[in-house]
């Protein structure tokens, strides 16, 4: 073999693999991009371009080659599948991080701290301190529980289940998981924040019945540190139970996830 064609020869592979791994990066970027604690805001652009190339390039000598595509309509329907699949991944596990944030919202409604907020880096929009810090308590311990690990796993077997370039399964499907998988979220969401809603609420409806007994005594200068201070003390109690419903969240969250892929 000459020079000539051994430089041409490992061109072609060069290029090969470079393919391969841009059409793992869709698919792995749109779910990282879709979920919290990884994508949107909270991390910079290149820091998360680069974990998806790294990942993408792993992935590709562990995983079959894609099949080679031209310039054409069944190479934009292909990138639209991959990123289709990326972002119902991430969705499915976005709304586990937005159960904990719906029960920050009910709890800071009962403690009186629905007027205390700051910039949400996901949304851009503001939303209670409450809620962000239980998103960053459900962060926390979606790494305590190697959830990137198995979030890792759950792209590696989708390419086995949906291999790149082939048609999905069932498109209906597909798109009907990330609703189905909304009640669950909110109903999990909702029970987390009962305990110290119900709590807050009799501590609400006590200095109400003295007020009304005693005009003489003001709720809000009584009442309102009162109701914060007793959320603080159960909210302290609740972070110490918190450990099994969010794990059992995210394993719900990962189960309909592989659901999707079939």
């Amino acid at each position: 073999m000459d020079t000539v064609t051994l430089t041409t020869s490992t061109g072609l592979d060069l290029f090969a693999m470079l393919a391969a791994v841009l059409w793992h990066a869709i698919r792995i970027g749109a779910a990282l991009q879709v979920l919290p604690a990884i994508g949107g805001r909270t991390m910079p652009v290149r820091a998360r371009l680069i974990l998806v190339i790294a990942l993408a390039a792993t992935m590709s000598t562990v995983l079959p080659a894609p099949p080679p595509m031209g310039v054409d309509s069944a190479t934009v329907l292909g990138v639209l599948r991959e990123f289709t699949v990326g972002v119902s991944i991430g969705l499915i596990l976005r709304m586990a991080f937005e159960a904990g944030q719906l029960a920050g919202e009910l709890v800071s409604q009962g403690m009186g701290l629905s007027f205390a907020t700051m910039a949400d880096p996901l949304s851009g929009a503001s939303s209670p301190v409450l809620s962000q810090w239980f998103f960053l308590v459900f962060s926390l311990l979606f790494f305590t529980l190697d959830g990137h690990l198995a979030l890792i796993n759950l792209l590696h077997d989708s390419y086995a289940s949906l291999p790149i370039g082939q048609a999905l399964p069932d498109l209906q499907a597909l798109l009907s998981a990330v609703p189905a998988f909304f009640a669950t979220a909110l109903r999990a969401g909702v029970l987390l924040a009962l305990p110290v809603v119900m709590a807050l609420l009799s501590v609400n409806i006590a200095f109400g019945v003295l007020s009304r007994a005693a005009a003489q005594l003001n709720p809000m200068a009584i009442g309102l540190p009162v109701s914060l201070l007793t959320g603080l003390i159960l909210l302290m109690l609740l972070m110490r139970q918190l450990l099994a419903p969010v794990q059992a969240l995210f394993d719900q969250a990962f189960l309909a996830a592989r659901g999707l892929i079939g």
